[in-house]
């Protein structure tokens, strides 16, 4: 992946466009507009076939939910795929920073002085009475 971090199985593309779209219930054509549009981003092969991960099944699932059953048009899935997108990014930098914090939390840990500190109470005077 192109931010370093290792890709997972459901992002390697295995499905060719005719599979994808017959495995989602869309017209392989319905596929080629959504990737024009930007919506979906398969891979491709050195010959230039379109490769469709389970990722990109999943995503092109969410498009059809939003249009057939929201009724959203395609502006609209737009904007609601680039905020989901806005939002996966955002917790994977937010799962990174907390990763890091942790790790720092523990090392200062590991850097506290493990004495024993025997408690003596103060000896206060008696009261004046």
């Amino acid at each position: 992946m192109e931010d370093g971090r290792r890709a997972r199985p459901s992002d390697r593309p295995r499905y060719m466009i005719s599979v994808a779209a017959d495995l989602v219930g869309m017209h392989p054509q319905t596929l080629r507009l959504y990737e024009a549009k930007g919506l979906v981003r398969p891979g491709r092969t050195p010959g230039g076939t379109r490769l469709y991960s389970e990722a990109d099944l999943e995503r092109l699932r969410l498009i059809q939910r939003l249009t057939t059953e929201l009724g959203l048009n395609h502006a609209g899935v737009e904007q609601v795929m680039r905020l989901q997108d806005e939002l996966s990014k955002t917790r994977a930098r937010m799962d990174r920073l907390e990763r890091e914090l942790r790790a720092e939390i523990a090392e200062i840990h590991r850097s506290y002085r493990r004495e024993v500190v025997l408690y003596r109470p103060s000896q206060h005077p008696a009261p004046r009475g």
